[in-house]
């Protein structure tokens, strides 16, 4: 393992332990409230968790040259809908059990990446075909994703 695989991987479970530490103390209320795009926090927690293996195989597949191709913001909505559908009534114990699996998941398979992998780069989709390497993907996604919602979540409770 290497230094910056380590460090990547550090800051993805600094990210999902301070979202899960947050929404712990949340009251069934809070869990329950609704933020800006109309997701009850509880389901946004949930969604942070479930996405962690599809950002891996992401930022794999651009470790490994290969482009993305397919990934548009419109498909990334029809996933979040579907999504917050299905999860609609998610408990706070479900989603912070899979927040906790699926983010030592997602750091142990960072920290398998090598430098050379972290640095190769490949058309991305989301990005409108930019080349961008994993190393990019991983930290905009896996590992900014947590402190992404946190910061929604939080202005929603309008607390911090």
């Amino acid at each position: 393992m290497g230094r910056r695989a380590e460090e990547l991987a550090a800051r993805v479970e600094t990210g999902a332990a301070l979202l899960a530490a947050y929404a712990a103390g949340l009251t069934d209320a809070e869990w329950n409230t609704r933020v800006r795009d109309g997701r009850t926090v509880g389901v946004v927690v949930h969604h942070v968790a479930s996405m962690y293996p599809i950002e891996i195989d992401v930022a794999r597949t651009v470790a490994g040259g290969k482009a993305v191709e397919g990934v548009t913001w419109e498909a990334v909505a029809d996933i979040n809908a579907k999504h917050a559908a299905e999860f609609a009534k998610v408990s706070k114990a479900t989603a912070l059990e899979l927040l906790k699996r699926n983010s030592a998941d997602a750091a142990a398979a960072v920290r398998k990446f090598s430098d050379a992998e972290l640095d190769t780069a490949a058309p991305f989709s989301l990005s409108f075909d930019a080349p961008m390497t994993a190393q990019f993907v991983i930290e905009d996604h896996a590992l900014r994703h947590a402190w992404h919602h946190l910061a929604r979540i939080k202005s929603a409770l309008g607390r911090q």
